[in-house]
């Protein structure tokens, strides 16, 4: 799925919030190979943020996308239940996160709703399961 950009949406004050955290993460990032710097708000049940930023290598299998490090400081304090993700990146129209993203996004929650934002205030609303529809997940073992 293609993202694309349409006319201005409404946010609530929540995922504004989400938004901007996402947008402070994303300066945070270490993409001194492609420039494109990526960050990720991961809101939990409970309401607590995590965020998240890429983090390329010269080794770049061993590059970590704003998503999956936003996944991993939730889970490292307990988290497993996921209510939203926004996720900052500078193109327009926002970028969906990459496909090992999507799949690690999944283990937990598969109707995930995302909020993909640039900084010009580009939005667009997806769900998780628009994004991987059918997707390999614990049922599939």
């Amino acid at each position: 799925m293609k993202a694309r950009a349409s006319k201005p949406i409404r946010l609530s004050r929540q995922e504004k919030e989400l938004i901007d955290r996402a947008a402070a993460a994303s300066k945070n990032a270490h993409a001194p190979y492609s420039r494109f710097k990526v960050g990720a708000a991961l809101q939990v049940e409970s309401g607590q943020v995590f965020v998240g930023c890429n983090v390329e290598n010269a080794s770049y299998g061993a590059t970590v996308c704003a998503e999956r490090n936003a996944v991993a400081q939730a889970v490292v304090n307990g988290h497993k239940k996921f209510k939203r993700i926004a996720i900052m990146t500078a193109t327009s129209p926002p970028a969906p996160p990459c496909g090992l993203c999507r799949q690690v996004l999944v283990e937990f929650c598969d109707e995930l709703p995302i909020l993909l934002a640039n900084p010009r205030g580009e939005v667009v609303r997806a769900k998780l399961s628009k994004l991987i529809p059918q997707p390999f997940c614990g049922k599939s073992l």
